[in-house]
């Protein structure tokens, strides 16, 4: 990448510049967060498009060593199937993260648009989000909000690969002394002993993959009630059933699959190296059977019409390159539906100890949304 003086600061590296702008064309706002907004950007030298995480230094007074952290996590990755951090700017009043562009939306709205939709399906689309979150355990960093939300299609072909994006509550496993203890994450998607308080480890992660297996095998989360208390307790018992008739044409595999990663004990919980040699996965278990209207359906009556605003705007994205022209790979989204109303809604990540209710649309909905959120914290 172009531009800018290379520098040390505490263990990372930035470039110093007095204007960003010098260097890129800023675009349009992809989405924004509580410190921070995205940037759709050109590089002036390149052309190449990137997503800009911008932050002002004043933001982040008292709250360094968090993006310290989200830096040190993400200058240590380098996988196919993780969003990669290219570069860092710094000048004298912002930081700027320059992020890969992943163009082709979310999960759900693609399994949602989709004709035709399979257990096999389902299966190929755990193993590299397994596989990429086995790397990330062997490097010693633990995601700790995985969900739907933070699984973005590269770009929008139908062959599109998967990847893992928002790493801004990622830890690195320190000494044996720096224990992970801080309630942090997403509560539809967060393990048992994350909301029990209780130190954990990188098996938070397994729970979590579990998660998402079964919503994309039936459309709704495992965990739903409208008061946060009780929705709680179902996790902390880890209390979830396999519903008829949403789950009877569902393999036994994919059942014991699931039932294998949200095990109430972590110490009984699959690692993903052993979820990856799972039937289910590696085998030939997942039914080839088609789900699609029972699955999608679902996902738009529990993941639609929430009120929050979008961590990432892939729309903004496809509609921009589009309009810049900037190749023939954005033509074969054309046909793809844009209204992000009909689409699955967003979940936040905020603090457990003053968790409040969110008044969600659940308008017609078999189940409640999990819609809770829950704070982040240091360790």
């Amino acid at each position: 990448m172009a531009g800018g003086r290379e520098e040390s600061v505490n263990g990372s590296w930035k470039k110093q510049v007095d204007d960003i702008r010098k260097i890129f064309e800023f675009k349009e706002i992809l989405g924004t967060g509580a410190f921070s907004e995205v940037v759709l950007a050109q590089e002036k030298a390149t052309g190449e498009m990137y997503a800009v995480k911008c932050i002002p230094k004043k933001a982040l007074r008292g709250k360094e060593s968090g993006i310290e952290n989200e830096i040190a996590v993400l200058r240590k990755i380098k996988h196919e199937n993780i969003v990669a951090l290219e570069d860092i700017y710094e000048s004298p009043t912002h930081l700027y993260l320059i992020m890969q562009l992943v163009s082709g939306g979310e999960l759900f709205d693609r399994i949602v648009e989709r004709g035709f939709y399979t257990e096999q399906d389902a299966s190929a689309l755990i193993k590299p989000v397994l596989d990429a979150v086995n790397y990330l355990h062997s490097l010693g960093i633990v995601h700790r909000d995985l969900k739907p939300e933070n699984l973005l299609y590269y770009n929008p072909h139908e062959e599109s690969k998967i990847m893992i994006s928002d790493f801004g509550l990622s830890k690195m496993e320190g000494a044996a002394n720096d224990i992970m203890s801080t309630a942090c994450g997403t509560p539809g998607y967060v393990a048992p002993e994350v909301l029990a308080q209780k130190p954990y480890s990188k098996a938070v992660d397994c729970w979590s993959i579990g998660v998402i297996a079964y919503i994309l095998l039936c459309g709704y989360p495992p965990f739903y009630d409208e008061n946060d208390s009780k929705l709680f307790e179902q996790i902390l018992r880890a209390e979830y059933e396999f519903d008829s008739p949403y789950w009877d044409d569902i393999s036994d595999s994919a059942k014991d699959f699931i039932s294998n990663l949200m095990q109430k004990d972590p110490e009984k919980r699959l690692t993903c190296e052993e979820a990856l040699r799972h039937p289910w996965i590696a085998g030939d278990t997942a039914l080839c059977k088609n789900i699609h209207e029972s699955v999608s359906r679902q996902m738009k009556k529990n993941f639609a019409k929430a009120k929050w605003r979008q961590a990432f705007n892939a729309t903004a994205v496809i509609r921009h390159m589009r309009r810049l022209q900037l190749g023939s790979s954005m033509d074969s989204s054309q046909h793809r539906k844009q209204n992000l109303t009909s689409m699955p809604g967003k979940s936040q990540s905020v603090d457990v100890s003053s968790v409040n209710r969110n008044d969600c649309s659940s308008e017609q909905h078999t189940r409640p949304s999990t819609v809770t959120t829950i704070i982040t914290g240091s360790k």
